[in-house]
């Protein structure tokens, strides 16, 4: 999947364990860790809204794109 995401690496800048940040965005631990584990199919805005306050971080903190059909080699 060329999208990943980085949230456990900001939850763990941020010293914040996966309950906390679920109460927080209001979101169900379950549909948190289907995120976090990289196994989501999709993100509604207001939910990477809510997740980039409650860790003061911006959406491509998270959120990162992998080219996989180049080896980064420019010709």
């Amino acid at each position: 999947m060329p999208i990943i995401v980085n949230l456990d690496v900001m939850m763990a800048k941020r010293k914040i364990g996966l309950i906390e940040l679920a109460e927080l965005v209001n979101i169900t631990p379950a549909n948190l860790s289907i995120l976090k584990n990289n196994k989501a199919r999709a993100i509604r805005f207001s939910t990477l809204e809510e997740i980039c306050k409650a860790l003061k971080c911006q959406p491509g903190d998270i959120l990162e794109y992998m080219d996989t059909e180049h080896d980064g080699n420019d010709r």
